[in-house]
């Protein structure tokens, strides 16, 4: 199978794929969309929190049930950003604002846990409005940075345009 030159760039499916049929580790993929995230972050501040020695181990893990012929999920080894207002017990979930700073839940919310059933890595999480609703965060339009992507999915609706 032909190399893939930037993991980065795929979406989902064909991820989830290259993974599946060993074109591509999770590790690779994760590496790919780190590098990605490190030449984009500081001008578009996508993420709230990212741990990418946290994410290298997942896909590692990942990488070493795929090798264990162990069964895998539909989205395994595909890296995932978790928005801040839905919890996740490995990372901060702090909603955007101050006063739930440094607030990391006991257990994950049930979306997170049907992803990490699904075989995904978990990433980070990505900015939110305050509250979902309030005062926008730091992200910018990776298009236009003077200009914010606007909403409560201001930091997923970046990383997703920007491949980040």
């Amino acid at each position: 199978m032909a190399e893939i030159s930037a993991p980065c760039l795929l979406n989902a499916t064909s991820a989830a794929k290259a993974v599946r049929e060993g074109a591509l580790t999770s590790e690779e993929l994760v590496e790919s969309c780190l590098e990605r995230i490190a030449e984009r972050e500081d001008e578009i501040g996508a993420w709230a929190h990212l741990d990418p020695d946290h994410a290298r181990e997942q896909a590692r893990t990942l990488d070493k049930h795929r090798a264990g012929r162990r069964s895998i999920g539909p989205l395994h080894g595909v890296p995932v950003g978790i928005k801040d207002i839905i919890d996740t017990q490995d990372y901060p979930t702090e909603h955007g604002t101050a006063i739930y700073s440094g607030r990391t839940p006991g257990e994950d919310a049930t979306v997170v846990s049907l992803l990490r059933e699904a075989g995904a890595v978990i990433m980070g999480k990505t900015v939110t409005t305050e509250m979902a609703v309030m005062s926008p965060g730091k992200t910018r339009n990776p298009h236009n940075p003077k200009h914010t992507p606007g909403g409560s999915s201001s930091g997923s609706a970046a990383a997703v345009s920007a491949n980040v």
